[in-house]
């Protein structure tokens, strides 16, 4: 294993390091300073004699103040539809837009992400949206995953109201699973 120097064990602990007096004076020479100048104003003296104590100083990153998720779509009635695809091609689409006719609904009122768009974006930012009702299908790359919704039953949770189903792509190929949609459909947009 490398030695590290007290300068480099400050950014790798965030706990206080405490030295026996023997240990500090080897460890000054083979980091190169002297004795008495063991990293100035690092070194405090602990409550217990023999000890010393050497603060590691955390620096904290500068908040980074990230874009808001930007939704395809106009959005205007708070519908979200998160799919794992990452893009739907002509088939597909034409699929989505026949269950949203099917409900009442047009694309003009919904918004779409994808799971790439959501990647490494935060429960905060997901809700930051606004949406009313959220149609997750397939795998999402996102901490929405977390919550126990099984597949095709209504979850409500504050005021959104949310649906899990398998990829668009698999519900496309598979007359089961579409029948299974339509069903939990029903019921979220009381039909």
């Amino acid at each position: 294993m490398d030695k590290s120097t007290l300068g480099e064990l400050k950014y790798i602990l965030n706990e206080d390091i405490f030295l026996f007096d023997e240990d500090k004076d080897s460890l000054a020479k083979e980091s190169g300073f002297h004795a008495g100048n063991t990293d100035l104003n690092q070194v405090q003296e602990p409550a217990s004699p023999g000890l010393t104590k050497i603060e590691t100083k955390q620096e904290t990153a500068p908040e980074v103040e990230l874009e808001p998720i930007q939704v395809r779509g106009k959005f205007e009635k708070g519908i979200l539809i998160l799919h794992e695809e990452e893009s739907l091609n002509a088939e597909i689409m034409d699929m989505l837009v026949k269950i949203l006719q099917a409900v009442g609904h047009s694309m003009s009122e919904v918004g779409l992400l994808n799971s790439q768009e959501l990647e490494g974006r935060s429960l905060d930012e997901f809700h930051a949206i606004n949406a009313h009702v959220v149609l997750k299908f397939g795998r999402i790359k996102h901490p929405i995953n977390a919550f126990p919704i099984l597949d095709y039953h209504i979850h409500a949770e504050n005021e959104t109201e949310y649906l899990f189903a398998d990829s668009l792509t698999s519900i496309f190929e598979d007359s089961n699973l579409k029948r299974k949609l339509w069903t939990t459909l029903k019921t979220l947009f009381n039909i």
